[in-house]
C-alpha cells in the first residue's frame, strides 16, 4: 500500500524537463522539515491506494511523463514496486528526492532528481553523502540556495564531487521569494561553477501556495 497525497496532470516546473507535460504522484510523508518548503501539507493526511490503484490513476491522465515526488517518496516501501511497473508500461519516471535516503534500490531508467540539502535548509547534516557516487549518469543534482553562505556550499560539493563531469545536470535554484534570481546569475557567473540557473516555473505562472499544479 501506498499513502498518496495528490495525482495530478501539470506541466514540470523544476529539473532539465520544464515546461513539458507532466503526471505528477505526490506520496504523504516527510522526515525532513526544510526551512524553506513549499508542500507541508504533504506531510501528514492522504488517501491509502495499492500500486494498481495508483496505476489506474495514471493511465487515466494520459500522459507518458511521470514524476514520483512528495513528501519523500522512498519513505514508502512500496514505491519501488510502483517504479517497476511504470517501467514495464514504458512511462518515462522522474523521481525527486530529499538525498538523505539510499538510492540503491531505484531502478533503471528511473531519472533521479536529488536535492542536496544547504545550510540555510536546517537539514544538510542529514545528507547521505554516499548517493552522489551511486547516480546515474542520466541523474539530476539539485541545490535550492537561500542565501551566499547555501552557495558557496553548494560550489563546494559540485566541485568535490566533480558533479559536473558525473551527472547530467547541476541545477542551482533560488529559494522563491527570498533570493532574487538577479543576484544568484551574479554569482554563478562570477564563480565560474558549472550550474545552471533552476527556477520554479510553476511558481511564475500560478499562486506559489496553489496545490496540484
Amino acid at each position: 500500500m501506498l499513502t498518496i497525497s495528490e495525482i495530478y496532470l501539470s506541466v514540470q516546473g523544476e529539473s532539465t524537463h520544464v515546461g513539458r507535460p507532466c503526471t505528477f504522484v505526490r506520496l504523504t510523508a516527510c522526515d525532513l522539515r526544510c526551512e524553506w518548503c513549499d508542500t507541508p501539507y504533504a506531510f501528514t493526511g492522504g488517501r491509502s491506494m495499492t500500486v494498481e490503484d495508483v496505476l489506474v490513476g495514471v493511465r487515466a491522465l494520459g500522459c507518458r511523463l511521470v514524476e514520483l515526488t512528495g513528501g519523500e517518496p522512498l519513505l514508502q516501501p512500496d514505491v519501488f514496486p510502483l517504479m517497476r511497473r511504470l517501467i514495464e508500461e514504458d512511462f518515462e519516471i522522474l523521481l525527486e528526492t530529499g538525498g538523505h535516503l539510499p538510492i540503491d534500490e531505484v531502478p533503471e531508467p528511473v531519472r533521479i532528481i536529488l536535492d542536496v540539502k544547504c545550510p540555510g535548509s536546517g537539514e544538510a547534516g542529514r545528507m547521505h553523502w554516499p548517493n552522489l557516487d551511486r547516480l546515474p549518469p542520466g541523474s539530476e543534482v539539485k541545490f535550492v540556495i537561500r542565501d551566499r553562505e547555501d552557495f558557496d556550499y553548494a560550489c563546494g560539493v559540485v566541485r568535490r564531487h566533480q558533479l559536473d563531469e558525473r551527472v547530467g545536470a547541476v541545477l542551482f535554484s533560488p529559494v522563491f521569494g527570498a533570493l532574487a534570481p538577479d543576484a544568484l546569475v551574479e554569482w554563478l557567473l562570477e564563480s565560474g561553477v558549472p550550474a545552471r540557473l533552476q527556477l520554479q516555473a510553476h511558481k511564475y505562472i500560478w499562486a506559489p501556495e496553489t496545490r496540484g499544479v
